[in-house]
């Protein structure tokens, strides 16, 4: 992949096959890094620039034969500008405190958590989580995360986890009480990570994967300009360009 020498001790694998979910009727496979192999946020860093993303303390990114429709997706924060809609997020969102916090089991985020699995993904594999599989499902031993809790009035309304990597961050997981639903928290969690990226003089927001038939993923459209990962390059789509696979 690279001449890193730190990348270049890595072995990978891939796993079975396995139902897709995000496009119906298809199946999945994964290339992941060994689990057992010495892993740390300066290598984590590297392969996100070859579109690897973490889940707990597995790094994987889509490796399916015949199918290229995930595309890993980032957003270069210091020429993002939000748009009108973002812009009424931002004004809605006002009042509402963001306190980034070291990732650490906390009741509330974890009673939140198990009101958005119930209310949002019912009958899913983590609709009744044990704290354990809680943390393990968004930390890593090795990894630097934050769990940024937003509040409104003093109530807790989301929780965004993003790990903090050598030129990004990289959003992981937000979840959120369906009650603030018309504050947009999912989209707020956005827009207040690419300027937390600002603030840190870091380059990039990495957004997981952009897949164009899936409509789980046409809100990450929205930032622009955005990057997606085509044939090993990074290539920009600035506003008004067209996403691959909406034309």
């Amino acid at each position: 992949m690279t001449a890193n020498p730190q990348l270049e001790q890595l072995a990978f694998f891939v796993n079975r096959p396995h139902s897709c979910s995000y496009l119906a009727g298809r199946n999945t496979v994964n290339l992941f890094t060994d689990p057992g192999a010495p892993m740390d946020t300066a290598i984590y860093s590297h392969l996100a620039d070859f579109g690897f993303r973490r889940s707990g303390s597995h790094i994987y990114r889509p490796h399916c034969p015949q199918c290229q429709a995930c595309m890993p997706m980032r957003i270069p924060v210091h020429t993002f500008r939000p748009n009108r809609a973002q812009r009424r997020t931002l004004k809605a969102n006002q009042g509402v405190q963001a306190t980034p916090q070291p990732a650490a089991f906390n009741e509330e985020h974890f009673a939140l958590y198990r009101h958005y699995m119930a209310s949002r993904h019912p009958g899913g594999s983590m609709d009744d989580p044990s704290p354990e599989r809680y943390m393990d499902f968004l930390n890593s031993p090795w990894s630097e995360t934050l769990f940024t809790e937003f509040r409104h009035q003093n109530q807790l309304m989301a929780v965004s986890v993003v790990d903090v990597l050598a030129r990004g961050l990289s959003a992981v997981y937000t979840f959120f009480d369906p009650a603030f639903a018309a504050h947009s928290p999912g989209r707020h969690s956005v827009l207040w990570a690419i300027g937390e990226a600002q603030r840190r003089g870091l380059d990039y927001l990495y957004l997981g994967y952009w897949i164009a038939t899936s409509a789980k993923m046409q809100y990450k459209g929205e930032y622009r300009p955005l990057e997606l990962l085509r044939d090993g390059q990074w290539q920009q789509l600035g506003r008004g360009e067209t996403l691959p696979g909406t034309e």
